[in-house]
């Protein structure tokens, strides 16, 4: 390409270069650089140049005019449909979150799957996805977080040692092996809620919903290393108990994005981390300790986010916490006929903390998981408080938080 630095108009020669071999990206950054209004002198010699020219220009809503009826050259005016062609990239918001307007109030339907600050074409396809407002579903530390579990991102294959060998006894054996058990169940609840909001969140909130995935992610690859812990000892998984799937099943019925956070995330999964304390503290193989490590810090992410997206919701809606704390007490009164908590599952954390049958031994372990308790329902009590709620309404809520920890 050759450009003519002339007064008027602005010229450029496409010589040889047909349209269906590339002309157009020339014609096409030759107008992008000039002012609405202003003309593009365009020549050519590749047959049929002209008429190819005219087919782009009418596609494109550019204006056409020749200097000779011999169209032996043509004037080019970008025409308002061009712009028209595309929406307002202001509207998209910006692809950096910490620029000015750059996550919206509300993402508009016809943005569809386009990149945040992209230009989206008029006429594309709406997109209907129920999470379509910053109040409902943002995290103001959501792409933090995500960059955090990124980069603490832990391989089983390398992180743990599955080569130990278990000198413990059998029946602490059968305890690790029931807790896992339960322990499973759990997280396949912590994986299916927030997999069930991933798709109706507009990607709009790309942060967000990285943060979520990544949760998911870390979710599954619990649910591997605990089901491997299992089968690490010789064993199968143990018992499950109705009580113990109606209070999860509880989690799954949720359908408010913010409620079901709140409940499983702030509620259920910051219990969750003082019972993976537990486990790392007093488990009697390296194996099992190390794994419930690596766990608990990854569920603190989530415990982090679900604070930071209620934290952020409730300062506009501060009505909010009126709704979380009847979602405490409906889902206590929904599981009041059930067992909660089963049976083995206490006693194998007792049976865990006192590391064998020897009756000093299990009264120190019964110590163990009294203090467990505590621990877990301080942590739900001071979670409450910060998110505004009076400490009388948070010991209450804590005090009816489900039996079965999550």
């Amino acid at each position: 390409m050759t450009t003519a630095e002339t007064s008027s108009p602005t010229a450029i020669d496409i010589e040889s270069l047909g349209f269906d071999a590339g002309a157009h990206l020339l014609v096409k950054h030759a107008l992008a650089a000039l002012s609405d209004g202003e003309p593009l002198r365009v020549t050519g010699r590749s047959p049929g140049w002209q008429a190819q020219l005219a087919d782009w220009c009418r596609a494109q809503g550019h204006a056409l005019a020749w200097e000779d009826d011999a169209h032996g050259a043509a004037r080019v005016t970008r025409g308002s449909a061009e712009a028209g062609r595309w929406r307002d990239a202001a509207r998209t918001g910006h692809a950096d979150p910490r620029a000015p307007g750059a996550v919206l109030p509300q993402a508009d339907p016809a943005w569809g799957l386009a990149a945040r600050g992209a230009r989206v074409e008029a006429g594309s396809p709406a997109f209907a996805f129920r999470l379509d407002r910053r109040e409902e579903v943002w995290a103001d530390n959501a792409a933090e977080l995500y960059a955090q579990a990124v980069s603490a991102q832990w391989d089983p294959e390398t992180a743990l040692d599955w080569d130990v060998e278990f000198t413990h006894p059998p029946e602490v054996e059968a305890a690790i092996r029931q807790v896992m058990t339960y322990m499973v169940e759990n997280e396949n609840a912590a994986l299916l809620v927030p997999a069930r909001f991933l798709g109706q969140i507009h990607p709009h909130y790309r942060e967000l919903q990285a943060a979520l995935a990544i949760q998911v992610a870390d979710e599954a690859r619990h649910i591997d290393v605990f089901t491997r812990r299992i089968r690490a000892g010789g064993g199968e998984p143990a018992l499950s108990t109705a009580g113990g799937q109606a209070s999860l099943k509880s989690l799954l019925d949720e359908p408010d994005f913010s409620v079901a956070g709140f409940l499983l995330s702030v509620l259920g999964e910051g219990t969750f981390v003082n019972l993976l304390h537990f486990l790392a503290a007093h488990a009697p193989d390296p194996l099992t300790r190390q794994i419930a490590k690596l766990a608990a810090r990854d569920e603190a992410r989530h415990v982090a986010l679900g604070m930071s997206h209620l934290l952020h919701r409730l300062q506009g809606e501060p009505a909010l916490r009126g709704r979380l704390a009847q979602a405490v007490e409906q889902r206590h009164d929904s599981l009041a006929g059930t067992a909660g908590l089963n049976e083995e599952v206490f006693d194998a954390l007792i049976l865990i903390g006192a590391g064998s049958l020897a009756p000093e031994a299990v009264r120190q372990g019964f110590e163990r998981v009294q203090q467990l308790m505590r621990e877990m329902a301080d942590g739900r009590f001071t979670r409450l408080l910060r998110l505004g709620f009076a400490r009388g309404e948070a010991e209450r809520l804590s005090a009816l938080h489900t039996r079965n920890f999550m």
